[in-house]
């Protein structure tokens, strides 16, 4: 059985999400997603949503097997634990796929990475991101 994982923030979610793991899905026939806590993530805003609360709306979803908070130290130790088949990137994350096998391949751990293809809004309204999101609720909110 191969299993996949998909990780990421899930801060508020939307439809490129949604994307994301149904495509991380299809690339085995198990999907676990790691959903980073707060303080590992670093390349962007800090999220909205508590931990637990994005944990559970990504679990929620019928495409994913399980949900799990990230290691608070080591973001590679939940990835040790599952020893997946294949590691999904989402197509606009900032991880390095080299780098990532590289350190896959220190850890003993056999596994592909890959990277899921993006979609474009379905019409002119439709948002992707969780950014275009917080903008839109502060700029009609405010």
């Amino acid at each position: 059985m191969t299993r996949v994982v998909a990780q990421g923030t899930f801060d508020i979610l939307h439809p490129g999400h949604v994307h994301y793991l149904r495509e991380a899905a299809a690339m085995g026939e198990e999907l676990y997603v790691i959903v980073a806590r707060a303080e590992n993530v670093d390349h962007k805003e800090a999220p909205i949503c508590p931990g637990a609360q994005r944990r559970d709306v990504v679990a929620a979803l019928e495409m994913v097997d399980d949900a799990r908070l990230g290691d608070e130290a080591d973001i590679f130790a939940p990835i040790e634990a599952l020893r997946p088949d294949v590691i999904a990137l989402g197509h606009d994350q900032h991880h390095d796929p080299e780098a990532i096998e590289r350190e896959l391949g220190e850890r003993g751990i056999d596994c592909a990475v890959r990277r899921a293809s993006g979609r474009e809004p379905r019409h002119p309204d439709e948002m992707l991101s969780t950014r275009l999101i917080v903008e839109r609720v502060l700029e009609r909110r405010s």
